[in-house]
């Protein structure tokens, strides 16, 4: 399997995993309002700040930094996404060192992200490698139907 930087080519290949992923939760992708940065990737995501998984040509997991517009010391987590044969496997502890080595590489110190209160398995992984959860919910209403998220961050040590 191939970690590599995303190409705009790889945007279909994306998003039908991640439509994929959503589909085993009753949902789908919203490229008209919460997906839509996954039309123009280079417009969303600093060079190399987005890397996919690749295996015999087909995107089989993401992961994005993005830097907080307002906070330039604080990244945002985007886009962790495994194929569901691949959980499990040690992949997100890949993509999590490098999302954390990366922020730290572009002057980051802190990593925070929301993510959908469905994803249990995930939240596992995330209090497991240190991100805290500080009770924060917030609902959103920018997917085809209302859904609603939890906060998750880390301070990154030097």
């Amino acid at each position: 399997m191939d970690f590599r930087p995303v190409d705009q080519k790889d945007k279909d290949e994306i998003i039908r995993l991640i439509d994929s992923i959503f589909h085993e939760y009753g949902d789908r992708v919203c490229l008209d309002k919460a997906d839509s940065d996954l039309l123009d990737l280079s417009a969303h995501y600093e060079h190399e700040a987005f890397m996919v998984l690749e295996n015999d040509g087909h995107i089989v997991g993401t992961v994005a930094l993005q830097r907080a517009p307002d906070r330039p010391l604080t990244g945002y987590l985007r886009r962790m996404y495994l194929a569901p044969t691949l959980r499990g496997g040690g992949h997100a502890n890949r993509f999590m060192i490098w999302a954390m080595g990366r922020a730290r590489e572009l002057g980051m110190t802190r990593i925070e992200f929301w993510t959908d209160t469905r994803f249990e398995r995930a939240h596992a992984f995330y209090r497991k490698i240190g991100f805290q959860h500080d009770g924060t919910v917030r609902s959103m209403n920018d997917g085809w139907d209302p859904y609603d998220e939890y906060f998750f961050a880390i301070d990154l040590q030097e």
